[in-house]
């Protein structure tokens, strides 16, 4: 079940808010509780109830290894045992594909298909196992813990939620305490990151899907026609993730949970490693706190750091997905903060009027391996790019300037951009003009004071019903299956 569908809105959601407001008020916080994880099961098992099993299954016997690791001092086989568990599982799911295509092949051999949100209730188990063992966790109550792992906001696609910043919640849940100022902000949140999905994403999508299918079906995908979808794309992952967690954000925030801020305007960051302070924060910070300082960090010296860059990044690149160009584009970002790592050393730094478009210019040129299909549509892409297929400009446009026919090559149409039709060149660029000012300029939601936050959703309430209730379908979220 999607957040950004009709049956979502008006079914689940007003029956499940209802539901927890109603056993708040009459039975209490345990049933409550019940109701919110029997609710996030449902919501689960709304894809293939299949996968259901495997859910509880996975939090069950973490629920025994976290008490086992808080029963027993010293070394801990419990926890070596229980992320080989967790990440057994990951790999049997998620990275059979890449063993698979490494040896040659085609396709899954035992896992048809892949366990929506497994990734991330995943990594949060890893955090609850190692919490516990670094004392940081108490004693848990099972219905609290399952609480945790299973809440329906973020349950699919994120945030990653530290367990130390969550359990307590559900411990101490209490939303009677503040239904009234936490419902109003919550809907007005969820509504404002369902725009950015259904108004802002979507429109994206439609311009970079045509350019990058033209690369993946093995087309010469022109110089404009590159440019736009690459520069669709950026904004359309950007929007489509950033939107989601903010509509799960709204969403913890009505059922009185606070959720971690996961965006921070990213493509205004000044370097690379200021980008990755801003891009999927949360991410960011397992990565950090559960993978680069355990193997050592910068504690070892310089080229061990680098190392650990490198081995922290490539970890990012698998966590996204089981393909090799998920491997390179980690691999580009390990090289960024190599880079940038020399000239901090080095005592260069470029004024932020030139270290900002090149940080920009470094993160969009790594979506290319991150959306292309293959390494060949990766390729052909990149000819694109470089104008190494030649520069089409359509008919109209050299109407209007007759001088650009001596660089071009004129067509009546541009065939891999929107609709190919005689306003898709002008509709793309107005449209690109628009999200990039609002990435590059406008505060974050969190950042916005009510009365921008009014505005916004005044300004995009009208196109977002139309998009919900009257699109032909849903688009999925990028992160749906990550």
């Amino acid at each position: 079940m999607l957040f950004n569908t009709p049956i979502f809105v008006l079914g689940f959601l007003p029956v499940a808010l209802s539901g927890a407001i109603v056993l708040d008020r009459w039975a209490g916080r345990r049933p409550t509780l019940g109701w919110i994880l029997a609710a996030s099961l449902f919501f689960y098992a709304w894809w293939r109830p299949v996968f259901l099993v495997l859910l509880i299954f996975s939090i069950i016997v973490n629920f025994v290894f976290g008490r086992q690791i808080r029963s027993n001092a010293g070394p801990q086989p419990w926890l070596w045992a229980g992320l080989g568990f967790n990440l057994g599982l990951l790999a049997f799911f998620k990275y059979e594909i890449l063993c698979v295509s490494l040896l040659g092949l085609n396709g899954r051999i035992w896992t048809p298909l892949l366990p929506l949100g497994i990734s991330f209730f995943t990594f949060q188990q890893v955090m609850f196992l190692v919490d516990s063992a670094r004392g940081q966790i108490g004693a848990v109550p099972f219905l609290e813990y399952a609480c945790f792992v299973a809440f329906f906001p973020h349950l699919v696609s994120g945030p990653i939620v530290r367990p130390i910043h969550i359990i307590p919640q559900f411990i101490n849940f209490a939303p009677s305490l503040n239904w009234r100022k936490n419902l109003p902000d919550g809907i007005e949140i969820f509504l404002l990151g369902l725009a950015k999905k259904v108004v802002l994403a979507d429109s994206f999508a439609h311009f970079a899907n045509l350019g990058f299918a033209a690369a993946g079906n093995g087309h010469p995908i022109s110089f404009i026609e590159s440019w736009v979808a690459l520069l669709a794309y950026a904004l359309q992952i950007y929007f489509d993730f950033s939107g989601y967690c903010d509509m799960a954000i709204g969403l913890a925030r009505m059922f009185d949970i606070d959720f971690p801020i996961n965006f921070n305007s990213p493509y205004q960051a000044t370097n690379i490693s200021d980008f990755w302070r801003r891009w999927n924060m949360t991410l960011s910070g397992f990565l950090r706190d559960y993978f680069y300082i355990p193997l050592g960090g910068n504690r070892h010296g310089e080229s061990r750091r680098l190392l650990n860059l490198m081995a922290t990044m490539l970890v990012a690149g698998l966590w996204h997905g089981a393909a090799l160009r998920f491997v390179l584009w980690g691999m580009l970002h390990g090289v960024y903060l190599v880079v940038h790592r020399w000239f901090e050393r080095l005592g260069l730094r470029l004024h932020t009027a030139l270290a900002r478009p090149i940080t920009i210019m470094a993160v969009v040129l790594a979506w290319v391996p991150f959306r292309a299909q293959n390494f060949e549509a990766c390729r052909l892409f990149f000819r694109g790019l470089l104008g190494l297929n030649g520069i089409v400009l359509p008919s109209t446009a050299i109407t209007l300037f007759p001088s650009l026919k001596r660089f071009s090559h004129v067509v009546p149409v541009l065939p891999y951009l929107g609709d190919a039709r005689a306003l898709s060149l002008p509709q793309s660029l107005v449209l690109l003009l628009l999200g990039w000012v609002i990435v590059l300029t406008l505060p974050n939601l969190n950042r916005m004071n009510r009365r921008g936050r009014d505005l916004a959703l005044v300004s995009s309430f009208a196109l977002t019903m139309q998009a919900l209730f009257f699109a032909p379908y849903a688009t999925p979220f990028l992160y749906f299956q990550f």
